[in-house]
Formats: structure tokens, sequence, C-alpha cells
């Protein structure tokens, strides 16, 4: 994302005051009057914010008519609140051949873009909801601010297929453009001893900030291990990811008042009663290796042993296990418990899974050997086989403390390239945060899911990113004349 003024008058600007948003719950309530709404976007500046990723996407902020310009899907709202877009393949198509013509465009085909977009500058939307979870008003941090999209990354399945060549092209836009403010929810390279002066997003960010333009990074989603922050560069603002004071939970319940909390945007089971529940290391296929099968790895799970019940998975990636909850699908599950591993900390992630679902910490469950959640056998008696379990409807819960708390998936430090140089240098909500989401793909990005839903739930420094980003833009419009030697 690329964020910068409007405002080209300055004294104009110094005569403006400037307003940090949080981007949570606000005093005028989930249902806000026209007057309320009125009030606040006034508040905010009026900032152009072209976005550095993948875009774009009819959300409904974004849905009067259109104008698409062939020779650089430049996508034009008469409102003006998306003023343009261009795409960068180059990079991408000369290292794996051509798009299809029908991808290559602006748009947003997997809802990245789209999410961290609208988190740093998205309008009002009254009627903001997920699943029934989180219902109320959603903004960004200024909803005034125009927006533009710069598209560099080309993998339809994924965050990924971004070509280092491409991003550098889009940061020489984004200079030449004069912006004031870059965000960069994009992974550098892992780094090594020369990555200052050679990872694309090193070199785009130096001469950005020689031109007095501030950077920002996300920090990437392999923590909880030491040395796994990217995007070290010491001209950059790396942001970490850390949990909100508001959580989605569903009750779990094992019988004889024993229960759990887990985090899940799950609208019931199919009936009130209790499913056996089964672990995916006892319902392994001949072939499968039990490590394979624990994860719910595509072509490991017996259907015969899990269909009609819960299953059980050790969660395989740090940011998302939807994957996980379509293999149980497929094999028949009514439902599915994705359980944290000690590589994924005891963040939990709620998700749009396409049955019921949640995650939980096996370590907040004290009458099960956490070897037997785990599926790696266990002493206890009572073991997962022998179980069953039912799960309540999901529900948003405010206040949680503690809050904030770093993310178990965000990247830690220290710097590997340098470490003299602090990173990650700051952290931003990047848990459990619901966007605007791209109708152009499903809420879990899986192809077999033909659910559509105009906000969604995600997780990482992807989504911690734009907070700071968001901030740094007001507070350039407020000091215009601020440099990275004041710091």
């Amino acid at each position: 994302m690329l964020i910068f003024n409007s405002l080209s008058d300055y004294s104009l600007r110094l005569s403006i005051q400037t307003y940090i948003v949080y981007l949570g719950e606000h005093s005028h309530g989930p249902n806000p009057s026209l007057r309320d709404l009125k009030s606040a976007t006034s508040s905010h500046h009026d900032l152009l914010a072209p976005v550095l990723g993948r875009h774009l996407a009819r959300t409904p902020k974004f849905q009067r008519q259109w104008i698409w310009s062939p020779a650089i899907n430049v996508a034009w709202e008469w409102g003006l609140k998306l003023i343009g877009a261009r795409i960068f393949s180059n990079g991408y198509e000369a290292q794996n051949g051509k798009l299809d013509p029908s991808k290559r465009t602006a748009r947003d085909f997997i809802g990245h873009g789209t999410h961290t977009l609208s988190i740093a500058a998205g309008n009002f939307a009254p009627g903001a909801t997920i699943f029934g979870n989180a219902n109320g008003t959603a903004k960004g941090g200024s909803p005034k601010a125009r927006v533009a999209a710069y598209k560099v990354c080309w993998s339809t399945n994924d965050a990924g297929g971004c070509h280092e060549a491409d991003i550098l092209q889009a940061f020489d836009h984004a200079i030449n453009d004069g912006v004031d403010v870059i965000s960069a929810s994009i992974a550098g390279s892992n780094p090594y001893i020369e990555s200052f002066f050679t990872d694309g997003v090193s070199i785009g960010a130096f001469h950005a900030v020689a031109r007095n333009i501030v950077v920002v990074c996300s920090a990437g989603n392999d923590g909880p291990a030491p040395r796994t922050v990217t995007n070290v560069a010491p001209w950059t603002f790396t942001v970490a990811a850390s949990t909100i004071d508001r959580n989605f939970l569903t009750n779990i319940s094992l019988g004889k008042n024993h229960h759990l909390e887990g985090a899940s945007l799950n609208r019931g089971l199919p009936s009130r009663k209790f499913y056996r529940l089964v672990h995916a290391a006892n319902a392994r296929l001949p072939n499968a290796t039990v490590n394979d099968a624990r994860l719910c790895k595509p072509g490991t799970l017996d259907t015969t042993k899990i269909k009609g019940n819960i299953l059980i998975c050790i969660r395989r990636d740090k940011t998302t296990s939807v994957a996980q909850g379509f293999e149980a699908a497929n094999a028949g599950a009514v439902g599915v418990f994705v359980v944290n591993d000690d590589k994924s900390g005891n963040t939990l992630l709620a998700e749009p899974y396409t049955i019921p679902g949640a995650n939980f910490d096996v370590y907040e469950d004290e009458d099960i050997d956490k070897d037997e959640w785990l599926g790696k056998g266990g002493s206890h008696k009572n073991n997962s086989r022998k179980l069953a379990a039912y799960m309540t409807v999901a529900r948003t819960y405010l206040g949680i403390k503690p809050s904030s708390i770093m993310a178990g998936f965000s990247s830690r430090g220290p710097n590997a390239v340098q470490p003299l140089i602090l990173k990650p240098d700051i952290t931003a909500p990047g848990v459990n945060i619901l966007a605007a989401y791209s109708l152009a793909t499903s809420p879990s990005n899986l192809q077999s899911d033909r659910r559509r839903i105009p906000f969604n739930v995600q997780q990482g420094t992807s989504m911690s990113c734009p907070h700071v980003a968001g901030i740094a833009g007001l507070l350039k419009t407020l000091y215009p004349l601020y440099n990275h030697d004041q710091e």
C-alpha cells in the first residue's frame, strides 16, 4: 500500500488538524446515525492512498460505475474513492510464463489486497459482519482517503508470486508519483548478509526514504522462532503483529463439566448433540505417515473412520488452517478442531472453515494429556479416541484481557543481518482482523468453496502493516516537512 497526501497547498496542510483513529470501538456504537458518520468522516484528512499488493475488488463501498483503461488496467470510481490502479507483471511473466489474459488485471482474486487497503482507508460500511459475528460499522483509519492500487503479486491461491523486479518497478512509480508513505504488506527474502543491498524491497525502500518517503513493511509470519524477521533494513518501519481486545469464541463441552474455549466463527453443529472425536493420526490411510495424517494433509485420511465425527488436526500453517478444514469436510467430518502445537504458540485464530470448526491451545486443558490432543499417544484413560464433544455457536467477545499480546506467528528478532539494528520496530493489530474482502474469491480462498462475503477475518503482519502506515500518513499530513532525521 502506498499512501500519499492529495493536499498540495502547504499553507492549507498546516491549517488542518490531524486525528489518529483507533480502528476498533467508537463512541457512537455499532449503529451510527447519519450525523455520527458525517462528523467522524469529516474529522479525517483527504489522503490519497495507492496500494501496493493485489487489487481490485468490488466490495460494497466500491460498487459504483467503473471505467477501465486497457493499456494500464486503471479502474476509476465516479465517487473518486478509488483513483486508479496499475499492474506490474513483466518480472513474474519472464520467470513463470505469460499470465492468463483474464487474470492480467488489477482485480483482486485472493482478497489479500482488498483486506489490507480497507484497514488503512476503507469507507464507513454499516452492516459489517462475518457469519453473524463482529456486527457493526466497519471503517478504515481515514474514511475520506482516496486510494489507488499497484498490483505486483500474481499467485492465484495465496499471497505469494511477487517478483522483485515488479516490486522495484512499483516503487519507482510510487516515488515518481510523489507519495509520502509506502506500505508494503509483502514479505522480503529471508535475511542474508548482503540483503540490505540486493533485496528488492530493501533497494526500493532505500530510494524512497532518500526522497523523504516513509516505508512501512510487514515483519513476516514465521514466528515464534528467533531470527525470522524479514524486511530488516534500517530505513524501513518493520511491523510485527499482536492481538486486540476482541475475540470470536465458542464453548467446547467434553462432558462432565469439562469445557474448553476455542476461537471460531462457526454457526453451530448439525444438531444439538455430542459427536465422537477422532484424531487424524488414528484415522490415517495405510500408505500415509503418522506425521502427515496428524497435519490432515491431502490423501492421508480414511473417510470410513471419520464420517459423522469431529476430526482433530494439528495446525500446519502459522496463519491459516482452512485447508485442513477442507480435508476434514472431504472426509465426511461434521466438524474440525485445529490444535496448536508448540511452534504455533497460544495465539487462537478464528477462521472461515467450510464446516463448523474451532482452534484451541492444548495447554488450556489440564484434564487430558496434551500428547493425546497432539496425536502422539497419551497416558490419560479418557483420551481423545473415547471422547465426544459439542461446541456452541461462536460469539463475539469484547474487552479481552490481557491485550495486546504478541501473536505466536509473528516473526521475531534479532535481526539476522545486523543484530545491533533492532527489528521488528513496532507492533500493531494483526490477529482476527475484520476488513473488506474481494467478491472474486471465497473466504477460505479455496476454489471448491462457493461462498462469497464482503467482509472477512484474516491474520498476519500483512494486516498489522497498514495500521501503522495509516498513522504515518496522518502524521505526515500534520508535519509535512517531517523527515527521518528527526526520528
